[in-house]
This record gives C-alpha cells, structure tokens and sequence, in this order.
C-alpha cells in the first residue's frame, strides 16, 4: 500500500497564505479607485488649472481690397442675322464666309429690275404732281384773280346802268322792263364776281384746289419713298462691323422674307452682365476695376470695368443691374457664357484684419471680438472699417499680431482661464 506524498507548505503554511489573501482582497477596489482618480486627475488636471483648449487666430496686417461678388453672364459678340425684306432671286453675293466687313458695305444684291421700273415710276408721279400744283400757283391763281377784277368792273358797270335806268324810268322815258332788264344785269355781275371771288381763293395756299394738289403731291412723295425703300430692299448691306461668321446664300437663289441668309458676328467691346444686391449699390461707381473667370475656364481671369449702373432697383430680386466693359476679351469668350465677377470697390493699405467668424454682433453698432492674453479670455469691442466675404478691416481694439477666438465657443466666458490653440488666419 502506497502513502500520499506530504504538500511542500504543510497544513500550517497553506492555512497562513489563506489568510494573507483573505486580509488583502478587501484593498483591491479601493486600490483600483485611487489608481483611476490618479489617472483622471492627469488628464482634467491643466484643464482644470489653465482652461480649455480654444482655436485661435492671430491678427494681421497687410494691404486690404475689399470685393464684391456676382455672377453674370457674357452678352457680347453677339450676332446679327441677315435676311430679305422682299421676294427676289440673289444676283451677287461679293463675301465670303469668315470674312471682316464694315458697315454699309454690301453682302448680297437681288435681282432689281422691277423694283427700278417702280421707283422711276413713282418718281414721276412726283413730277406731275409738283407741275400740278406750279400750274395751280402759276397759271390758275393768277387767271382766277383777273377773273374777280373783271367781274369788279362788270358790277360797277351794271350798277351804274341800273342808276341810270333808273332815272330815265322816273322820267317817263323807259319803260318797268328796261329798269327789271337793268337790274338783272347787276344781279347777274354779282353773280359772277362772286363765283370768280370763289375760284380764286379756291387756288390760293390756303384754298380747297390748292389742298387737294399739296395732297395729291404727297402723296406721290410717299409712293416715291416706298418704292425707293423696295429698291433698297434689293441690296443687302451691313448693319455694323464685324466677321461673317455663317453663309447660306449662293447667285441664283430665291429668298423669301424672314429666311437667314447670312450671320455677322459684330465687332467692339464685349459687356458681361451681372445682378448686384442692393445693400451693395452705395460702394458701386463707374470706373471701378474688376476681374473675371468665367465657369468653363475658372484659371483664366481677365479685367474690366464698370460701365454702367442701372438707376433703378429690380424690386422682385432685390439687385441691381450692372454691366461691364471688357476691353481684351479673351478668344474663348461665347455668348450668354456664365462669368464670375469680383469688382473691387475699395482697397486699404496696412489694414488690420481679422477673420468674419471671430466677429460677434458685426451688424450692430458694438461689434467685439473674444481675445486671449496671459492664458485668459477677454471681450474686446472694435470699430469695423472694411468688410470683405472672409476678413474685415479693425480700426480700433485691436493690432497686429493679437489673438482672437476664431469662431464662437460657448464655453469661453469673459475673464475665464482659456489654452489658445493657433490657427492659420484666413486669406
């Protein structure tokens, strides 16, 4: 029979390393508390002692333009369509496609035999109207008014017979049928100088035959200018200068009213259109600067300036309408191309700036900013000066170098322990 192999500790010793573990297992927890408290006052300590952590900025001076901002659009070289105004067949066409014209110079001719024929007919109703009218002033006013100086004298002549007439018949030497004879003849010259008198103001400038002719003259001045208008009609001309860019016309043509015949892509300064919000119509001024991208070339900026500012408000949109000459477009420009515009309505040498976001009740009348100094907050108020979309100008409560809290932070009180976290200030 084989005896158990004695423990190494012995009844004795396991008995006592029961015990030392029973008495230490009631420090373990608080062992692991203080350990932990240890830990947490590591981390919360210089939070406690020296504040939180807030993002930063310093203030910088440099030079300052401020902008203001819109999109637009391209509105020049526009183009101009060609077309007839008349039915005709196409006898010439003396340019060609891509080629520079000026203005007035001719592109196409029709055919213009019929409308010559018209035009010299027309001039000729001028003709005769104009005779007529000389012959009413020449030949009819001066007859009607010798006509009125004989029926005169004829009225004098017959007024004097029936005077007499009348004597001779008191007498007793004619008899009643002579004096109604006598009679008869004066109311007949009457008559007639009446009718003569009539003729005569008819004639003069300011009498019917003389109104109908000065019509009828009209008139014949009217179908004259038609006609030379359909005559012009024949030739096509230039409207401005420019490059023709398109020809759909070949001699031999029949063109009707309307059809394009050829497009002219004029040649001058090149405007760009933009819509400005009102609250910004008081930095605008003619002259002002400006440079432009537009949207397919965003790399490429070239200048302009202001050329116009529309005098009235668009009350819907709240803008104002402002164009821009652009004196060296560049070649890839295209009509109606959406730009984007900068115009530079101000500018500041040496201007302290600091960034919009670190601005608190900017559009007020105390605007202030949170600055930190000496490990601690502090609500500084400033003056403002010029405002751009990312940086504004301070002209007083602040300088150079100075720190401000970059955006809001809730946490940040004035006068509280703050740890200034340094970023880079906004361009």
């Amino acid at each position: 029979m084989t005896s158990a192999e004695p423990s190494p500790l012995g009844a004795v010793g396991r008995t006592r390393w029961r015990n030392a573990v029973a008495s230490v297992r009631p420090y373990r927890a608080a062992v692991l508390v203080a350990g932990a408290l240890v830990a947490l006052g590591v981390w919360l300590g210089p939070r406690l002692l020296l504040g939180p952590e807030v993002p930063v900025t310093a203030v910088v001076q440099r030079d300052f333009v401020k902008s203001v901002v819109a999109s637009g659009h391209v509105e020049a070289p526009h183009r101009v369509t060609i077309g007839a105004q008349i039915v005709g067949v196409v006898q010439r066409v003396p340019v060609a496609e891509g080629q520079s014209v000026s203005a007035g110079q001719t592109l196409v001719e029709l055919e213009r035999s019929e409308a010559f024929a018209a035009a010299a007919a027309a001039e000729l109703a001028v003709t005769q109207a104009q005779a007529r009218l000389r012959q009413l002033r020449e030949v009819q006013a001066p007859v009607a008014e010798q006509t009125v100086r004989q029926a005169r004298v004829n009225v004098d002549n017959a007024r004097k017979q029936l005077l007499r007439q009348g004597d001779l018949f008191r007498q007793g030497f004619i008899g009643q049928a002579a004096l109604d004879n006598a009679q008869r003849d004066v109311d007949l010259s009457e008559a007639q100088l009446r009718s003569a008198q009539s003729q005569w103001r008819s004639a003069e400038s300011d009498g019917s035959d003389y109104a109908v002719a000065s019509s009828a003259l009209a008139q014949a001045r009217a179908g004259a200018e038609a006609a030379r208008s359909r005559l012009g009609y024949t030739t096509l001309i230039a409207p401005v200068a420019g490059t023709l860019i398109d020809r759909q016309v070949e001699p031999g043509d029949v063109v009707q009213p309307g059809k394009a015949l050829m497009v002219l892509s004029p040649s001058g300064t090149t405007q760009v259109i933009v819509q400005i919000d009102e609250k910004n119509l008081q930095l605008l001024a003619l002259g002002q600067r400006a440079w432009i991208s537009a949207d397919a070339y965003p790399e490429q900026r070239f200048a302009a300036i202001v050329a116009y500012i529309n005098p009235g408000v668009d009350a819907q949109r709240g803008s104002v309408e402002v164009k821009l000459d652009v004196t060296e477009p560049p070649a890839y420009l295209r009509q109606d191309m959406t730009v984007s515009v900068d115009i530079e309505v101000a500018s500041r040498a040496g201007a302290v700036l600091v960034p919009n976001d670190a601005v608190r009740d900017a559009d007020t009348a105390r605007p202030w900013v949170v600055m930190v100094a000496d490990g601690r907050a502090r609500r500084q108020y400033v003056q403002l000066g010029l405002r751009g979309t990312a940086v504004s100008e301070v002209t007083e409560g602040a300088g150079a170098g100075e720190l401000v809290v970059a955006s809001a932070q809730p946490d940040v009180a004035d006068g509280s322990r703050v740890r200034a976290l340094v970023a880079a200030t906004k361009p």
